[in-house]
């Protein structure tokens, strides 16, 4: 065979495996959305759930799934950027570098109902948190980390090096290189790397099951940590699962549709701007 015929069987086999993945992608979301559009309502999206009589909302599941994912990163960004900032810029090849490494790698690879477990066993029993938004945001920040860490790892090392010459060669301190130089650069990968993380995190149930719990606080909105805090992925897997509600698959149909929505548009809104300065950045730099 001809190189350009391999080529193009390559090409074509390429783009089959893109479209295959695009039809199955569109048509579950299509599915999920077709069920549950229906079901949307202002009511249904602010109002209280009910165990027993139908026409129950989602008020508080909506907002705890925000809530407990803003916590989560809230806890998570800090110390995954900071870690990856030094595997990156100051760690060097010894025994301290590999251990970090292996050990993000490790919790990677952990199942999310086993971190789930150890959330329950350390926060819920062994610190008396209970089930609550706290704990659910602790447990959820294992979930976060590796993800974060490797991201911001991967990303400050795109950054050219003679960014850092540069910088350096003008007198900036080592530091000040970091924060004002590569960290810019670096921002579209480590928001994306977020945004991919949120995402993931907003449909997790295993892990808030056992420490978030799955009932919600009467009160809209309840910001105390120490409330039960269940998110919506968690209500519909738990209307499904031992639900009472007659119109439970109706409940069910529209939490995934405003499940997949909110994701979306969560992506979106983070997504645009990183593109955009991504955009901006590559601009300038020519």
């Amino acid at each position: 065979m001809s190189a350009r015929f391999q080529d193009k069987a390559a090409t074509a086999v390429m783009w089959l495996a893109g479209i295959i993945i695009l039809a199955v992608l569109v048509t579950f979301l299509g599915y999920m959305l077709v069920k549950g559009l229906p079901v949307l309502s202002w009511d249904f999206i602010t109002g209280m759930p009910s165990d027993i009589n139908a026409g129950g909302g989602v008020g508080p599941q909506l907002f705890n799934s925000f809530y407990i994912l803003g916590l989560s990163m809230l806890f998570s960004i800090p110390v995954a950027v900071g870690a990856g900032i030094y595997l990156a810029e100051y760690a060097g090849n010894d025994r301290l570098t590999d251990m970090i490494r292996l050990s993000t790698e490790s919790l990677a690879t952990v199942p999310s109902i086993v971190l789930g477990l150890f959330g329950m066993i350390i926060f819920v029993n062994m610190l008396g948190m209970g089930f609550s938004i706290i704990g659910g945001s602790l447990t959820l920040m294992l979930l976060n980390l590796p993800v974060l860490v490797r991201v911001t790892e991967e990303t400050i090392r795109t950054v050219p090096a003679h960014y850092r010459e540069a910088s350096l060669a003008l007198g900036a301190t080592k530091w000040q290189t970091i924060w004002r130089v590569v960290l810019p650069n670096a921002l579209p990968g480590i928001i994306t790397g977020i945004t991919l993380t949120a995402g993931r995190a907003l449909g997790e149930t295993a892990i808030l099951i056992f420490t978030a719990g799955t009932t919600v606080s009467r009160t809209l909105p309840d910001f105390a940590v120490t409330s039960a805090g269940e998110t919506l992925a968690v209500h519909m897997w738990y209307v499904m699962a031992v639900g009472l509600v007659p119109d439970r698959v109706a409940i069910a149909d529209g939490t995934g549709a405003l499940l997949i929505i909110t994701i979306l548009i969560f992506n979106l809104m983070f997504t645009l701007p990183s593109k955009y300065v991504q955009r901006k950045m590559a601009g300038g730099g020519h």
